[in-house]
């Protein structure tokens, strides 16, 4: 069984003093990683859908309550509005396979990502708006941008369903987050922008840019933000329960093209023009370089033949046609295919698309877990390297009533599992530099590039992070957290030679383990959030309309909450 099954696990996150217990620790690394994860106890069907929680792990020994010689793992529910509410009402949330519907409207789960803003937090999702959180104390603090703003198709008397991207950016130039709003049914795209402050966002349709499936990642350049179609593709009979699963993701998707002049340009409300592109294979993320004065280039992780909307469920049996374990019940489907990732180029003026690169290596690199890399301004403009955790080909989440869905598009399988592999591609060519073999019995998780930080991770306002060091994605070190039934550990590797294996490793006392984790991010250091910055509460948005559509034992319910949440913010 080489999946652990303690990632599935629903006792919960816990607070962690790891301990070094092999190689040196290294000076110059400092600062602090938060990792998004779904709450497995509130998973409902899908494992990806339980409430939102963040991990922070700092990366100085004795921080945060930690003894001087241990490093200090600290987790939190993120205490939002839908998870208030099912606190006080758990019996009203019902399981669907898209999350949790209630009278209350949809939960945001927000347990996707966490997104850095200087010394300010947000935690996002794909089927909610961002929500901010304090770096301390992990928090809510607010929803970003008015229900009203984000004109959800899914309306709802507290909890509407947002459709919109686990993955905005900040613009470095214009400091400002960008975001998109999804409606489903219509296929219909919206630009969003939010300056940091307020209560409303700004936003500009896009009718030259129908999506049919998600759009899970943003990219941007200085001048440009790009937006490709997302292989997470919804299927209505099963959603409602009428009939399973008959759609695929398409093999290939849209690529929009905005100039950000023009959206500056535009009275928000109004459309913005669009340059349109089709690229293939499907994918999931993506990341461009920000210096787009030689040209619009992006690196794409494809996920031929990745379906994350199925999950292994009872009945199922896996590539090798045994029942799938009960232990594996809500494990998202993996992929089909091996893993490719390619560069491509763009001219927004002749409308050409050039591939510079494609990478693939069907013997070894299976399912694109997650990836890291320099986010820093310098590390956008001029990257080096692009580091990727596979977990591996595991037989035992890959499903035959997937395989059957997809016909003849599942690549031939291995004959023998694959074990997780930690790659680092020269972000040009896209030629492997280094590669490590992590044992059959590990589940890697999502790495995260840190810079060299001589500072010790104090650089005021968290946005100049270099002191004389070079920037890129290969002058600093990867942080890897690594699940494992025998215990949970982190693993720090040179960014510049992964292939010489861990630093430093850091592991759990008594054997502790931890439920799967997604996204992470680097921050210098954590602070508490700002209190003088204006944010949406949940009362802005919540009528006496609103509660008039609910039973009174449960708009009673909403107004608690109102209560608490303007009792608590800063």
């Amino acid at each position: 069984m080489p999946i652990p099954r303690s990632i599935l696990d629903r006792s919960g996150i816990p607070d962690l003093d790891l301990e070094l217990t092999s190689g040196t620790w290294p000076a110059d690394l400092g600062g602090e990683i938060l990792i998004s994860t779904a709450d497995q106890a509130t998973a409902p069907l899908h494992a990806f859908f339980g409430d939102g929680a963040l991990a922070r792990l700092s990366l100085t020994p004795g921080a945060h309550g930690a003894e001087p010689d241990r490093w200090a793992w600290r987790s939190s529910l993120l205490d939002t509005p839908s998870r208030r509410l099912r606190e006080k009402r758990p019996e009203v949330f019902e399981a669907t396979v898209l999350g949790a519907r209630s009278p209350f409207g949809w939960s945001n789960a927000a347990n996707t990502a966490p997104l850095p803003w200087g010394d300010r937090l947000f935690a996002t999702w794909d089927a909610g708006r961002p929500v901010e959180v304090d770096p301390v104390s992990l928090r809510y603090l607010g929803d970003v941008g008015h229900r009203d703003d984000w004109a959800s198709a899914f309306e709802a008397p507290v909890l509407p369903l947002i459709p919109s991207t686990a993955h905005p950016v900040i613009d470095p130039d214009r400091d400002c987050m960008w975001s998109v709003a999804l409606n489903p049914v219509e296929g219909a795209l919206t630009l969003v922008r939010y300056d940091g402050a307020g209560r409303h966002v700004q936003t500009w349709p896009l009718p030259g840019a129908p999506v049919h499936q998600s759009m899970h990642t943003i990219t941007q350049t200085r001048d440009w933000l790009i937006l490709a179609e997302c292989a997470f593709r919804a299927d209505p009979g099963e959603i409602f329960g009428t009939a399973e699963r008959t759609v695929t993701n398409f093999p290939d998707e849209p690529v929009y093209l905005i100039r950000k002049d023009a959206v500056e340009g535009t009275p928000a409300g109004e459309a913005v023009p669009v340059t349109g592109f089709r690229v293939g294979p499907e994918v999931m993320h993506y990341y461009a370089v920000y210096d787009d004065s030689d040209g619009i280039t992006v690196l794409f992780e494809h996920t031929t033949t990745t379906d994350l909307a199925m999950y292994l469920r009872e009945g199922d049996t896996d590539a090798w046609g045994r029942p799938v374990d009960p232990g594996l019940l809500g494990m998202y489907n993996h992929p089909m295919h091996p893993a490719v990732l390619s560069i491509q180029r763009f001219d927004p003026e002749t409308g050409e698309v050039t591939e510079r690169a494609q990478v693939s290596d069907p013997d070894r690199w299976w399912s694109t877990q997650l990836s890291a890399m320099d986010w820093s301004t310098e590390g956008m403009s001029a990257p080096t390297r692009h580091h990727v955790v596979f977990s591996g080909f595991r037989p035992e989440a890959v499903i035959q009533r997937a395989m059957d869905l997809y016909g003849d598009r599942v690549h031939p399988l291995p004959d023998e599992e694959v074990p997780g592999m930690l790659v680092s591609l020269d972000r040009q060519t896209l030629k492997p530099t280094a590669e490590w073999s992590f044992p059959l019995e590990d589940y890697p998780s999502s790495p995260c590039f840190v810079p060299r930080d001589p500072l010790g991770g104090d650089t005021g306002n968290g946005r100049s992070r270099y002191a004389g060091t070079a920037a890129g994605g290969h002058d600093g070190y990867l942080v890897v957290p690594v699940h494992n039934d025998a215990g949970f550990r982190v693993e720090v590797f040179d960014a510049d030679a992964a292939d010489a294996g861990p630093l430093a490793t850091l592991s759990t006392r008594n054997g502790a383990t931890m439920p799967f984790l997604l996204h992470s991010a680097w921050m210098p250091r954590a602070v508490p959030a700002p209190a003088d910055v204006e944010r949406l509460r949940l009362g802005d948005e919540v009528s006496d309309e609103h509660l008039a559509s609910l039973p009174e034992d449960l708009a009673s319910v909403v107004r608690e909450v109102v209560a608490e949440l303007d009792a608590s913010a800063p």
